[in-house]
């Protein structure tokens, strides 16, 4: 695992895609005094979240990718700096593989050309962001209801770049965010209690996602449905979890569960944004 620190130096013009562009969608130029400035200021984490989305494409995108789309509030920016590119000229021969609707919606407004698993089953490279990563580079994913149709788009790319904030780090997975699981709706209290029941994911509180899939924060009174007609389960852990890969096969392994968002072994990158910079861990 490789850990290399990119400070906001004139060196590290790369940065610099990490903001919009101009009207014209031209890429903009940085002094270094800009860079120290930038230094200077404390960021908003919406800016961090441009920094690093912006970035992923411009680093790991080149013309005639087949380019998974994440979904989430910092999937977004990729998408849209991916959208300015194909705009501008700067890559082209682009297709892409949406994960979610509201993220199909977002590309088709900015006329990326979409594609299926169905037509493209091999990827060059996916982008998305994560609700958590450990030392190990593994995951925690879909605070958002995505977590189905991330992982199987995600999967299938030669590279998988995480695109997050410092505050996605986290030494041990599990306290700082709850283990989606997505299940189908038929008798889904019953794989609610065998999936809680699993040795691997003893101590776990299991809590019904309400409202709206998109979030685990209960903003509804009816079962929060995802885009592919299922329930999801949230396990909070107050303790972190001793063995995510253990964890990750024993729930895939039981029946009634789709898939769950813990992604094990898939990384190849993730670019940080913080205080200091940005940083790239491999």
């Amino acid at each position: 695992m490789r850990f290399s620190n990119i400070l906001f130096t004139a060196a590290s013009l790369s940065t610099a895609s990490a903001f919009a562009p101009t009207s014209s969608f031209s890429r903009p130029s940085f002094t270094t005094s800009t860079f120290l400035q930038m230094a200077e200021t404390k960021l908003t984490q919406d800016e961090l979240k441009k920094m690093v989305g912006y970035k992923s494409v411009d680093d790991y995108v080149k013309s005639g990718m087949v380019v998974g789309l994440g979904t989430g509030s910092t999937a977004y920016f990729a998408v849209e700096r991916l959208g300015q590119l194909l705009k501008d000229g700067t890559l082209t021969d682009i297709v892409a593989i949406p994960t979610s609707i509201r993220t199909k919606e977002q590309a088709e407004e900015l006329k990326i050309p979409l594609v299926t698993l169905d037509t493209h089953s091999k990827l060059d490279v996916a982008i998305d962001g994560a609700d958590e990563v450990d030392p190990d580079l593994n995951l925690v994913k879909g605070g958002g209801g995505a977590l189905l149709r991330e992982k199987m788009v995600e999967v299938c790319a030669d590279k998988f770049i995480v695109i997050v904030d410092e505050s996605k780090l986290t030494d041990g997975l599990g306290p700082g965010f709850p283990i989606p699981v997505e299940i189908t709706p038929f008798c889904h209290e019953h794989t609610l209690r065998t999936v809680a029941a699993l040795a691997s994911c003893e101590g776990c509180k299991p809590v019904l996602r309400m409202g709206s899939s998109s979030s685990n924060a209960v903003d509804g009174d009816e079962i929060a449905v995802t885009d592919n007609g299922n329930y999801i389960v949230d396990l909070h852990f107050e303790e972190p979890i001793k063995d995510a890969v253990k964890m990750a096969a024993e729930i895939k392994g039981t029946v009634g569960v789709v898939d769950h968002g813990l992604f094990c072994g898939m990384t190849t990158a993730v670019i940080i944004a913080g205080a200091d910079g940005i940083s790239v861990k491999e």
